[in-house]
């Protein structure tokens, strides 16, 4: 069962306002999008981090994946399945928030996005 509400740490926040400033993006969900899946192209596993829900940014599955929540769901559980990741829903979710970050972290480093 996907992730029922995404919750943004404070960086994470700051990193995505920064990245709609500059690239005129103002939907969070788009990013975060673009966040997920640019860190799904990464071959490593994300790293192990904490990330506190300690922004103000939160949004539902559906406000996040839109229409296309299934195959979002789905691209994740392949990827653990070739992470050698046991699928539970505890690693699904916690790998959902490390490659959420990770990729938001991508973005706003990418000189071509700031």
């Amino acid at each position: 069962m996907p992730v029922d509400n995404i919750k943004l740490s404070q960086k994470a926040k700051e990193s995505l306002s920064r990245l709609k400033r500059n690239i005129g993006i103002q939907q969070w969900n788009i990013l975060c999008r673009w966040a997920f899946c640019t860190s799904l192209k990464e071959p490593s596993i994300p790293p192990k981090m904490n990330h506190p829900a300690d922004s103000n940014v939160e949004m539902t599955w559906k406000i996040f994946a839109g229409e296309y929540g299934e195959l979002y769901w789905a691209l994740l559980k392949q990827r653990l399945k070739n992470d050698r990741i046991e699928l539970t829903e505890h690693n699904l979710h916690t790998q959902f928030r490390l490659h959420l970050h990770r990729g938001i972290s991508y973005l706003s480093s990418n000189s071509f996005f700031c």
